[in-house]
């Protein structure tokens, strides 16, 4: 799949293991679980195959947050994005965070 990145932290992290700007900084252990679950929707040839990954616990997400799609960097963060239709195979990756911050 293609992978793009809607905010350029997102891209920093990925390609750089770290950021530049310190509001997005995260422990070295959470950038390298980011780096494999990106490298996992790489992967993929397309999104319904992550069902197969059961750690990742992906999940199409509703209300406010409809449209959106997640994927679990651990027990504590989660990556959300954006799947064009199946044909397109691309995703665009919107955001991580961090799971006590959703449930508030």
């Amino acid at each position: 799949m293609e992978i793009l990145f809607d905010k350029e932290y997102l891209r920093e992290l990925y390609y750089d293991g770290k950021t530049s700007d310190k509001q997005h900084r995260y422990q070295p252990q959470i950038v390298k679980k980011y780096i494999r679950v990106i490298n996992i929707l790489d992967a993929v040839d397309k999104v319904t195959d992550l069902f197969r990954f059961n750690s990742l616990n992906y999940e199409k997400l509703s209300g406010d947050k409809l449209g959106l799609e997640s994927v679990r960097v651990n027990d504590q963060y989660r990556i959300e994005f954006k799947s064009s239709d199946e044909t397109d195979k691309g995703i665009t990756i919107c955001n991580i965070i961090e799971l006590s911050n959703h449930y508030k």
